[in-house]
C-alpha cells in the first residue's frame, strides 16, 4: 500500500511548522505545532494542539496551548512524550532575544489523555531545540538540547537529567562537541540493553551525515561523535518500531546553492537495526531509506516530524511542508513496515 496523506492542519492564515504527535493509552493521536507569522519571523508565535481520535484519518479544530509571544521572547520548538505511567509531557525552548544568546526550557504536564495541562514548569537550562523528555526504564528523566560554544562558535549537543522526576536537575553534560562540526537537534533512544544512542543533525549546511554519540552509563559520559550512513539529515526523529527495527524520519539537506531560493525539498525515513545504531564504523552500518514527501514550493519548507506506531503495526507520521499552501501547513502519513520492503523469492 502506498504511503496515504493526510490535513493534520491547515489555515493559510498564519505559519504552521515544526509538529510532533504522541499516541495516548486511549487510542488517541495529540499533536503539537507552533503558529507564527513566518519561519524567519516568530512575532505572534503560540503553541497549538489538535487530537484525532481516528487515527490521523481527521483531526479537531486547533486550540492553543499558549498565549501570542512578541519576536523578542517566543517559543520556539516543541516535542510531546508519554513517560512510564502514561502521563503526557511537552517540552519547548523559549528563545529570549535571539537563538543562542539566551533560553529556557518549559515542561507542561497532563494525565494520559491530555485533558489539562496546567501551568509550565520553567527549566533553568539554557539550550535550544529540545529533545522529547525522555524517561528511561530506570525511570531516569533526560532532556536533551544545544547552544553555541563561546569558545568555537560551534553548536554542541548537551542533556541534563532527573532521578527524582523533575524535581531536581544535574549539571549540563557535554552529548557531543567537536570542533569540525555543528552538533544539534538530538533525538535520544534507550537500545535493550541501555545503551543510549543520541542521534544528531550536522548544521554545516553541507550535506553532511547524520552524526551520533554512545552512552553506556544512563547519560552521564559520551563517546563520540561518529557517522551514520543518512546524508544531508536534519532534525532527526528516532524511535524503536514493534519489529526491534528503528526508524528516523528527517528533513533531507543536500547542501549547495539551492534551487530558486529552495533550500529543502524532501523528507525521509531511515531504517535501521539496533546493532547499526551501537555500531560506531559507518561501513558496518545498515540503513534503508524511503522517501515520504517532496515539497513542491518555490519557496519550500518542510521536515520536522514526530511519528508513532499503532499497535497493529500502522506508523504514523506528522511533518510540516508549505507545497501546495501560501504558508506552511501540518501534513499526516500513514504507512506499514510491511511497506517499506518487499520480500522476494
Amino acid at each position: 500500500m502506498p504511503i496515504q496523506k493526510f490535513t493534520v492542519s491547515r489555515d493559510d492564515s498564519v505559519y504552521e511548522a515544526w509538529p510532533d504527535v504522541i499516541l495516548t493509552n486511549g487510542g488517541k493521536l495529540i499533536c503539537v505545532f507552533t503558529e507564527c507569522t513566518h519561519h524567519g519571523d516568530r512575532e505572534n508565535s503560540r503553541l497549538m494542539l489538535t487530537e484525532s481520535c481516528d487515527r490521523g484519518r481527521t483531526w479537531s479544530a486547533k486550540k492553543p496551548l499558549t498565549a501570542f509571544t512578541p519576536k523578542d521572547h517566543f517559543f520556539n520548538c516543541a516535542r510531546i512524550s508519554k513517560l512510564n505511567d502514561g502521563s503526557l509531557a511537552i517540552v519547548c525552548d523559549r528563545i529570549l532575544q535571539e537563538e543562542n544568546r539566551a533560553s529556557e526550557i518549559y515542561i507542561w504536564r497532563s494525565d494520559t489523555e491530555g485533558t489539562d495541562w496546567g501551568e509550565p514548569e520553567i527549566i533553568p537550562f539554557c539550550a535550544i531545540v529540545p529533545d522529547r523528555l525522555l524517561q528511561l526504564k530506570s525511570g531516569r528523566l533526560i532532556l536533551g538540547g544545544q547552544f553555541k560554544s563561546r569558545k568555537t562558535e560551534k553548536l554542541e549537543q548537551f542533556l541534563i537529567y532527573s532521578d527524582d522526576d523533575g524535581k531536581t536537575w544535574s549539571k549540563p553534560v557535554t552529548v557531543a562537541s567537536d570542533p569540525r562540526y555543528h552538533l544539534c537537534e538530538v533525538s535520544i533512544i534507550e537500545c535493550h540493553d541501555g545503551t543510549l544512542v543520541a542521534f544528531m543533525r550536522e548544521n554545516s549546511f553541507l550535506g553532511y551525515d547524520c552524526m551520533k554519540s554512545i552512552s553506556h552509563d544512563s547519560g552521564e559520559t559520551w563517546e563520540g561523535v561518529f557517522n551514520v550512513p543518512i546524508p544531508g539529515c536534519h532534525r532527526p526523529t528516532a524511535g524503536f518500531l514493534r519489529s526491534g527495527n528503528i526508524m528516523i524520519t528527517h528533513r533531507f539537506l543536500q547542501g549547495g546553492k539551492g534551487w530558486l531560493g529552495a533550500w529543502t525539498q524532501n523528507v525521509f525515513a531511515a531504517f535501521l537495526d539496533e546493532e547499526s545504531a551501537k555500531n560506531t564504523e559507518r561501513s558496518q552500518q545498515s540503513v534503508r531509506i524511503m522517501p515520504l514527501d517532496y515539497d513542491r514550493s518555490s519557496v519550500s519548507d518542510l521536515g520536522y516530524t514526530g511519528w508513532v506506531q499503532f499497535d497493529d503495526g500502522e506508523v504514523y507520521v506528522v511533518n510540516y511542508i508549505v507545497d501546495d499552501a501560501p504558508k506552511a501547513q501540518i501534513r499526516g502519513y500513514s504507512f506499514y513496515e510491511s511497506d517499506v520492503v518487499i520480500e522476494t523469492h
